[in-house]
């Protein structure tokens, strides 16, 4: 398993894997419209990142770092592959993550989650993620927020 960075051949795999998790539990929204449709303007463009993981070259898992007004940055559209799970590739991108996040000086890390996914908040909490209060957000879903301090 190779965690890179995100190439234009991605883009489609970008899109499945999220599109994936998203409707297997939620309604897709508008915001997630956004960023899964154009993953180099609204993301990679605007000063943020996107991880992807490959297996053989199949690209198994991504998660994006959307640039925060503050320097620093949300990390989004977290996914693994349902052939993928349980090899730890959650905790390997979410390093990528705060490796990357950290080189640039970044201050902290944002995410917004849902409480009913429960091995997703494992992986942020496994890696230093704390509960932040509610707050105003484009996603009907997000019942729970959190922040990794950087600096």
């Amino acid at each position: 398993m190779e965690i890179i960075a995100f190439e234009p051949r991605h883009g489609e795999a970008w899109k499945r894997l999220n599109e994936a998790w998203i409707a297997k539990h939620f309604a897709i929204e508008p915001k997630d419209r956004e960023v899964l449709d154009d993953p180099t303007g609204q993301i990679l463009a605007k000063g943020g990142a996107i991880f992807m993981a490959e297996r053989d070259g199949e690209a198994v898992g991504c998660v994006g770092l959307i640039a925060l007004s503050d320097g620093g940055f949300e990390v989004a559209k977290m996914a693994v592959s349902e052939a993928a799970r349980g090899a730890g590739l959650g905790k390997r991108l979410m390093a990528a993550c705060i490796d990357h996040a950290r080189s640039v000086g970044a201050p902290r890390l944002y995410l917004e989650t849902n409480s009913a996914l429960a091995p997703a908040l494992a992986v942020y909490r496994g890696a230093g993620f704390r509960d932040l209060p509610p707050r105003p957000t484009p996603y009907a879903r997000a019942d729970v927020f959190m922040e990794l301090p950087l600096a």
